[in-house]
């Protein structure tokens, strides 16, 4: 394992492992920013796994060709279930109970919620795959929880990994430095967020709506909720079906 160890941070900040072909990738973005600092903080703690280690013959080989025939090549159960065993999930640590993920597009579409839970936890074991997938066996034993950012394909899960621990570690407490700038961005309450505007106050031709220079606080509170409300019904009517169930309400005016 390389990275960050979590057992040196203070406190117990929350923990990201991840299990990949390629270390270096990590930790990337992560380390800068916010989330860089929370790194530095012991806000959060990252390790890396090499899965390559975990190959038996002289060539670490972590892959082969799929039964059945087929393109591509296949990531070997048993050398993923060994970088897996590495990680200790099943020590009895309360510590170490944090899900094993694999992100994947046929995975369960990653929201805010998920999002929301996993930050609450004590952290995650994040599987990136390479190549055409894993051998279905491996997920199946460990009853791994497969995620997805979209329906699209990436060259391999490192890139997903990175989007959900950012979005996880942004809510961990002390890295954003207003709790209303997180509860009022998208999807946090079913709706897009609203537009946003700053100086100067007239651009092109083009001005600052005038309720939001009113110093009337309801009024701007009232104005945002209405334009969230638009731009999640024209953008996103699945997001929009879904809040009006939700809030048993209709559109505002």
């Amino acid at each position: 394992m390389t990275g960050n160890d979590p057992h040196t941070a203070p406190g117990s900040p929350w923990r990201v492992t991840v299990l990949t072909l390629y270390e270096d990738m990590f930790p990337g973005p992560l380390g800068l920013s916010l989330s860089g600092q929370g790194l530095k903080d012991g806000v959060w703690a990252m390790e890396t796994v090499d899965i390559r280690a975990f190959a038996s013959d002289k060539h670490r080989s972590v892959d082969d060709a799929p039964f059945g025939g087929g393109p591509g090549m296949v990531m070997r159960a048993d050398v993923v279930d060994q970088a897996i065993a590495s990680v200790g999930l099943k020590d009895g640590d309360e510590a170490q109970k944090r899900p094993l993920i694999y992100l994947s597009p046929r995975g369960r579409p990653l929201d805010q919620q998920r999002v929301s839970e996993l930050a609450n936890g004590p952290g995650v074991v994040l599987l990136c795959g390479r190549f055409e997938g894993l051998d279905e066996r491996v997920l199946e034993a460990h009853d791994i929880e497969e995620v997805s950012l979209g329906d699209f394909v990436l060259s391999g899960g490192e890139p997903a990994a990175m989007a959900l621990v950012d979005a996880c570690v942004r809510l961990q407490p002390g890295i954003m430095g207003s709790v209303t700038s997180g509860e009022e961005e998208s999807f946090e309450k079913g709706l897009l967020e609203y537009p946003h505007y700053t100086r100067p106050r007239d651009w092109q031709g083009r001005a600052v709506p005038e309720v939001l220079t009113s110093g009337n606080h309801e009024k701007i509170k009232a104005w945002r909720l209405a334009q969230a409300e638009r731009i999640t019904e024209e953008r996103r009517p699945d997001l929009w079906r879904r809040y009006l169930e939700t809030n048993n309400e209709y559109k505002s005016d």
